[in-house]
């Protein structure tokens, strides 16, 4: 894996991952990152857990032991693209992780739009009238679902998209 491009495009990571396989996706905050991850057959993502960061060594321990505890066979991390589309500060410090996550593992990783992720679970979460401190606690690893639940979808496809 290169360490100037550690992760692949979808298609690659397409190609890379065996026809079965758990895969987890992460919400990346500042002060937490949710995770979420997919069934065997990569249909249905499921929110995890949220880690509180500590230290990037800490919280990829964290994450590495559950990788290996759930048999996932890769990562996806949420892109926090702006709006239109443009890299900000949140997109180089997602890839900074990325490239740092890439020294610890050999999973193959792919990113994934996230744009609104958080927007679209936060009003489901009122919808459902949930507490703002239950929402909380909630967000970053529905966030996560969310994430790869779209990147799931994306592959159910053949890897064709309205947005191609």
């Amino acid at each position: 894996m290169s360490t100037n491009t550690p992760v692949l495009s979808l298609e690659e990571f397409q190609e890379v991952l065996p026809p079965q396989g758990r895969l987890i996706g992460l919400d990346l905050g500042t002060k937490t990152i949710g995770l979420a991850m997919s069934d065997i057959g990569r249909k249905i993502a499921t929110p995890l857990e949220t880690i509180k960061r500590k230290k990037f060594t800490l919280d990829t321990d964290r994450l590495l032991e559950l990788c290996q505890t759930h048999e996932v066979i890769g990562l996806v991390l949420g892109l926090p693209l702006n709006m239109d589309g443009t890299e900000g500060p949140r997109v180089q410090s997602t890839k900074a992780f990325a490239r740092n996550l890439a020294q610890r593992t050999e999973l193959p990783m792919a990113f994934w739009d996230e744009r609104l992720s958080t927007a679209a679970v936060t009003r489901t979460l009122i919808d459902a009238d949930r507490s703002r401190a239950r929402r909380a606690e909630l967000v970053d690893k529905m966030a996560a679902s969310y994430i790869l639940q779209g990147l799931l979808d994306r592959l159910q496809l053949g890897g064709t998209s309205f947005f191609d």
